[in-house]
């Protein structure tokens, strides 16, 4: 397969939608960025690796994040984690109140806010420096010890949680969250902070991608059943409530992030990220979707 070739001419494909959307301005640091920005790498399993254009400048990942933090929790406390969390898609905004209310409290999925807010919680009680063991896992992940959480995201975020301020009090009202709220909400936005290049999503994700691989990284270990799980997840839920829409088009399990970024794996193939950050309406990258969309339709592959 010539993936060079397919990612120079998904390139010249996209530009007709240059423009369109613009990024996450409701988090001060996020309406910093230069939206005119495109990146996209791949890695196959074999360790082949692919890019394009601004594929190694670094940007906020935001919610791909959950699934590491997804990881790392799944590592920790196994299937106890479904006691307190969904795995069933949204259908709403991943920020939606009115459906926790509705559901007393139990987020539908990991991969929403309130979801991940009891994620987060749920390593504060478990690990006794979260934040560190969290990015020594990323930093494993992808091989490079100079990634890091951005202080200046981070501060952004708790600047204008409103609303995540108010989902994790629901939470705390509901019984389901144990730690102090501002505890619970400054580890969920440095989490979200964290930054990485498409390239180092690419290789972060190839675990994902590999389930037949031992899957170790900084004492974070998970079976091969547990990563299909966490797969088939990043396919119902990944996408907020754009999901259904993300597999009918691309047809591959992936998590996007309000930074403007992608990752999705094609399992035992390979993994790819992509990142502009002019965001559509539901919060997902306008140029990243499409350019996935025509990765799968190029190539002639899916999980489907």
């Amino acid at each position: 397969m010539d993936y060079s070739k397919i990612l120079s001419d998904i390139y010249d494909e996209i530009q007709s939608l240059a423009g369109q959307g613009k990024q996450a301005d409701y988090i001060p640091e996020l309406a910093k960025v230069d939206p005119d920005q495109f990146g996209m790498s791949l890695e196959t399993i074999s360790g082949e690796k692919y890019s394009i254009s601004d594929a190694d400048v670094r940007f906020s990942i935001q919610s791909i994040s959950k699934v590491f933090s997804l990881a790392l929790c799944f590592s920790v406390v196994g299937d106890e984690l479904w006691k307190r969390v969904g795995k069933e898609p949204s259908g709403a905004a991943f920020n939606s109140l009115i459906q926790l209310e509705i559901e007393k409290g139990i987020p539908r999925n990991p991969f929403i806010n309130s979801g991940n807010l009891v994620v987060a919680d749920i390593l504060l009680s478990k690990l006794e420096n979260p934040e560190e063991r969290f990015i020594s896992f990323v930093r494993s992940l992808a091989q490079n010890d100079e990634i890091d959480y951005c202080m200046r995201v981070a501060h952004s975020e708790r600047e204008k949680s409103y609303l995540n301020a108010a989902i994790v009090n629901i939470l705390k009202y509901y019984g389901n969250i144990e730690n102090d709220i501002e505890r619970v909400l400054h580890f969920y936005f440095m989490m979200c902070s964290v930054e990485m290049s498409c390239a180092e999503l690419a290789r972060a994700f190839i675990p994902f991608a590999n389930h037949k691989m031992p899957f170790d990284y900084a004492g974070v270990t998970l079976t091969s059943s547990q990563i299909k799980r966490m797969n088939a997840i990043m396919q119902t839920c990944g996408f907020y409530d754009e999901a259904g829409e993300f597999s009918f088009l691309v047809g591959l399990p992936g998590k996007s992030g309000v930074g403007g970024g992608i990752a999705a794996i094609h399992p035992m193939r390979y993994s790819v990220a992509v990142w502009s950050p002019r965001l559509n309406d539901k919060g997902n990258s306008i140029m990243g979707m499409k350019a996935l969309e025509l990765l799968t339709t190029k190539t002639e592959e899916s999980i489907f």
